[in-house]
């Protein structure tokens, strides 16, 4: 079983990726002003809370392995569950899987003793897109082996991650010589600006925020979930957002506005601007890190929704398997695997990918944050060992931004998101033919 210490650390894991590294850039080009950033931090954030708040309502109520899955089911009946399985099995969480793979060898490939990865291996593959289906099946094998020492490599990456994080911040707020405050009054005039900037800019910081629910399709395997799911998830998310604060705060400290907007990699060329190559090396070093830490809890957790439906029958029973010795979920977490390396054979390209999940993950965020309002209804005198704090508010803002969220990024990104759509819909059709037959 898994601690609350567990469950903490694969928050916190699964969130930090690569993301706080890599996002100033496109928040900076799209808001314009270090205020204004701030502003999309504090926004992301707290809608983060809120969508944590009101899951460790519904996982404290009703702690079952699959997570969004179980609620889904409980609340809206058998075919929105479906759909949400058919959707996270099919895209959302192979795409997922397969971004966090593409980018570990993004940032591998700034070493010299991998910089084969950013050359062709064969025909129209490179050697990246094979040594991420590589990374894909060693994590596979390692989550099939054992849930629990994959917990525990886990909690140690994302320890390591944090460290790297808080050196970062220190080392570029001692650089009292290269930084300056006066940049936090700077402005990148190029900016998108407005409220398609800031829509833009949040989109960017809710993806670095990304992840804090993965931990509810864990609840069948945690010691305690009633206390320890609510502690996970709100001490978890706001761990993160204090830590994002700090990072965004160095990264402004050493470099002006106009910097950070036209740069890839904010946070190595500001520690490359105060030590040289080895404080970008150390950036890269912690990147793989925070990057290795989320791939093993992302693909820990990701099994569980297609474990959890075929054990309901919503899914093929293969997928409810459980492997004799080892005890875990291994045709869920081998088909999470295969699927994951079919889009990296497919696409390859870390925002292809990333782009392919947003759409469908936000529409079921709002679900499931609205299954609170549905059990409060349906069932007022279940134990509720957590209760949302700030109810209705909290669960109706994040719905009503999930909400807004949806509309402006199908008008913004209207390809990816029609996809996204569209194999939703798929599953409908896909459902009632499979009940057809198995009655």
């Amino acid at each position: 079983m898994l601690t609350t210490r567990h469950a903490t650390a694969m928050v916190v894991g699964i969130i930090i990726g690569s993301g706080i590294f890599l996002v100033p850039r496109e928040m900076m080009a799209a808001a314009g002003s270090s205020s204004m950033v701030y502003a999309v931090w504090i926004v992301g954030g707290l809608l983060s809370l809120f969508g944590a708040m009101s899951y460790a309502e519904l996982a404290a109520m009703k702690p079952r392995v699959g997570g969004e899955y179980a609620f889904l089911h409980d609340a809206y009946g058998p075919l929105t569950a479906f759909l949400y399985t058919w959707t996270w099995t099919t895209i959302a969480k192979p795409a997922s899987i397969a971004s966090i793979a593409a980018a570990l060898m993004r940032v591998l490939g700034n070493f010299h003793t991998f910089a084969f990865l950013n050359t062709p291996a064969f025909a129209h593959l490179a050697w990246s897109q094979i040594a991420a289906i590589l990374a894909t099946w060693l994590i596979t094998l390692l989550n099939v082996v054992s849930t629990r020492d994959s917990a525990n490599l886990q909690t140690v990456l994302t320890w390591l991650k944090i460290s790297i994080i808080v050196v970062v911040a220190v080392v570029c707020f001692s650089a009292i010589h290269t930084g300056s405050l006066h940049n936090f009054a700077s402005h990148y005039n190029a900016a998108r600006g407005g409220f398609a900037g800031f829509m833009v800019a949040l989109i960017a910081a809710l993806w670095a925020y990304d992840g804090w629910s993965d931990v509810t399709q864990m609840a069948g395997e945690v010691r305690e979930p009633q206390r320890a799911l609510p502690l996970a998830l709100i001490g978890g998310v706001a761990t993160v957002g204090l830590l994002y604060m700090l990072t965004n705060a160095a990264i402004q400290y050493v470099l002006p506005a106009a910097t950070i907007a036209v740069s890839d990699r904010p946070t190595t060329d500001a520690l490359l601007r105060i030590a040289g190559p080895l404080g970008a090396g150390l950036v890269a070093i912690g990147m793989a890190i925070s990057i290795g830490s989320t791939f093993i809890g992302s693909s820990l957790s990701g099994a569980r929704v297609p474990f959890a439906a075929a054990q309901d029958r919503l899914f093929p029973a293969a997928l409810a398997a459980i492997h004799p010795r080892f005890r875990t979920p291994y045709a869920s977490l081998i088909l999470q695997a295969v699927l994951s390396s079919l889009l990296l054979l497919a696409l390859g390209r870390f925002q292809a990918l990333f782009s392919l999940a947003i759409f469908s993950e936000w529409l079921f965020y709002a679900l499931t944050t609205a299954a609170v309002f549905v059990f409060r209804f349906r069932e007022p005198n279940t134990p509720r060992p957590y209760r949302v704090t700030g109810y209705p508010f909290v669960p109706a803002a994040f719905i009503a931004a999930a909400l807004v969220l949806l509309v402006f990024s199908f008008h913004d990104q209207p390809t990816a998101s029609s996809y996204g759509l569209g194999v939703i819909l798929l599953g409908i059709p896909i459902h009632y033919l499979a009940k057809s037959r198995a009655d």
